[in-house]
């Protein structure tokens, strides 16, 4: 095995320590501890001492076996830091022995971690000392890990870097280039800044290259103030806004699938919630009702789609739905007059599940069969479901961290007249406890309101339960881990489709070719690095 030589830099121990301590401030960044606010310049920091650990020179070769084991030592901490709370959903409420679920995280972890170590390898043996290249290398790169994480077995790109830009002046780009984007431009600037130190700073040509982005990002900030609040505001927008009953049930995650306790609580708390409320659209979490409709009282829930047979009002409600014969799906049901013919509400099946939670994947029963978690597995609801078109809105429900997603939420927008106008996310983070999980998926809906430029209505069993506009603003929330309806309103975005305001940029490219602009990006990087690389090689000879 070969065996890893500081080539260039710091010591390799310090080196390693420092690696690790700015994973740590990237995953606090994502969400600080205490406050649950993200912290955008926390983030370009922690990524600037990344890039400071693995930056090209002209004088010093970074081996790339020390610019693997940097960014594995970065993304390991990141991550491990990012969703440690999924040891609680493991030992505390699946049962799992605390030293194993320990493993876990830090298994799942490091695997992902593998990707920015591959990336920032390559990157060390590939990356030029022109200080414009190298930043623009350095950001194609991590886009490139960041994507493979997304997407890969499923994708698991909870925590990306971007998230932490959603209050930043980076997110004027969310409507480009989403997320991703968002997280490769973050790095090219941090990569650039750490190698102006030692350059001459008296050179007008060493300012070119920030001096363009900063007239970009100006630009794209003036267009963005334009389409949210001055040059486009749709005719529609001072029609009479939506107004939302929000349910937030507060079932102990320990108690909400057992028949003695949180069962009999959750069914009679949100029916008398469902027939009690006065909004025009009443939403409950998640699994809700946490019993399949063969399994409840004949009647129950009869009795909550004849409430809203008539009149003003819907409801939409999170239920499993199905039976051993045809499988089960986590799914919405919405009620209304006309919305559906009688007796078949409308209904969203859940498309993209959590590994383990939702889905086994390959030769991995054995690990689920050491914890005790309900509703093992389901099937899967197909990408770009119809809107629930209700009170002139076409409302589109997620589940669960379905809104990670954003190329499979974009699905919808190929058409712009039957696009969305309002998002509504479901949601039970009661699996983490009361952590900042819950911040941490506030702030990845509110990057997706950014991106589409769309409100998102959030009902949880637990928390974040709240209503974000279209410019990714909290407007109304709920006091996390208690039991109340949050009452407010929300006016949809993109009623008159025939206008250039109806989509973003990202929801029109990202609707037509997924993710793949960018992989072809971060891939056309890659290959011209690789040229220049045996080029100069070539001309060293």
């Amino acid at each position: 095995m070969a065996r890893v030589r500081a080539s260039a830099g710091l010591p390799l121990v310090p080196q390693a320590v420092l690696a690790v301590a700015a994973g740590l401030a990237q995953a606090a960044s994502l969400a600080w501890p205490g406050s649950g606010e993200p912290l955008w310049w926390l983030q370009l920091l922690s990524m600037a001492v990344l890039a400071w650990l693995v930056r090209p020179s002209p004088t010093q070769a970074i081996g790339w076996r020390r610019g693997a084991m940097t960014g594995g030592l970065f993304a390991t901490a990141w991550l491990c830091g990012t969703f440690w709370w999924l040891f609680i959903s493991m030992h505390t409420y699946g049962g799992l022995a605390a030293p194993l679920a320990v493993a876990a995280v830090l298994g799942l972890a490091a695997f992902l971690a593998s990707y920015y170590a591959a990336m920032l390898g390559l990157f060390c043996r590939l990356s030029p000392s022109s200080r414009a290249l190298g930043a623009i290398f350095f950001g194609a790169f991590w886009l490139l890990a960041e994507l493979a994480r997304g997407t890969l077995w499923t994708g698991f790109p909870w925590g990306a870097g971007g998230y932490a830009h959603v209050d930043g002046p980076l997110a004027a780009l969310a409507r480009y280039i989403g997320v991703y984007g968002v997280g490769a431009v973050a790095a090219a600037l941090a990569m650039y800044v750490v190698q102006l130190r030692g350059a001459d700073l008296g050179r007008w040509r060493t300012w070119v290259a920030p001096a363009a982005a900063a007239v970009l990002l100006a630009a794209a900030t003036a267009d963005r103030f334009c389409a949210v609040n001055l040059c486009y505001t749709p005719p529609h927008a001072q029609a009479k806004p939506l107004t939302l009953a929000l349910l937030q049930g507060n079932i102990p995650q320990d108690e909400k699938f057992q028949p003695g306790s949180g069962v009999p609580l959750a069914l009679q708390w949100y029916a008398g919630q469902l027939q009690e409320a006065r909004a025009d659209l009443v939403v409950a979490p998640e699994t809700a009702i946490p019993l399949l409709p063969q399994q409840l009282i004949p009647g129950y829930l009869e009795g909550i789609e004849q409430r809203y047979a008539q009149g003003p009002q819907a409801a939409l409600v999170g239920i499993p739905m199905g039976d051993e014969t045809v499988g089960y799906t986590n799914t919405v049901l919405g009620m209304g007059a006309g919305v559906a013919p009688p007796g078949k509400p409308y209904r969203y099946d859940k498309h993209h599940l959590v590994p383990f939670g939702e889905f086994i994947p390959p030769f991995f029963k054995w690990f689920t069969a050491m914890m005790d978690i309900p509703l093992g597995d389901f099937n899967r609801g197909a990408v770009g479901q119809a809107s629930f078109a209700w009170a002139g809105q076409r409302i589109a429900p997620n589940i669960c961290y379905e809104d990670l997603f954003g190329e499979e939420l974009g699905a919808r927008f190929i058409d712009p007249a039957q696009a969305p106008t309002v998002f509504v996310n479901f949601s039970n983070i009661g699996w983490f406890g009361n952590t900042v999980a819950i911040d941490q998926h506030l702030h990845i809906s509110r990057m997706r309101a950014l991106e589409f430029e769309r409100p998102m209505v959030r009902a949880t069993n637990t928390g974040a339960t709240a209503i974000i506009d279209h410019r990714g603003v909290v407007t109304h929330a709920l006091e996390r881990h208690t039991r109340g309806v949050l009452l407010g309103e929300v006016r949809g975005r993109g009623l008159d489709a025939q206008e250039g305001w109806a989509i973003t940029p990202y929801a029109w490219w990202v609707s037509r070719w997924g993710l793949w602009p960018l992989w072809i990006l971060g891939g056309v990087a890659v290959v011209f690095a690789a040229v220049a690389r045996r080029r100069r090689t070539v001309e060293a000879a």
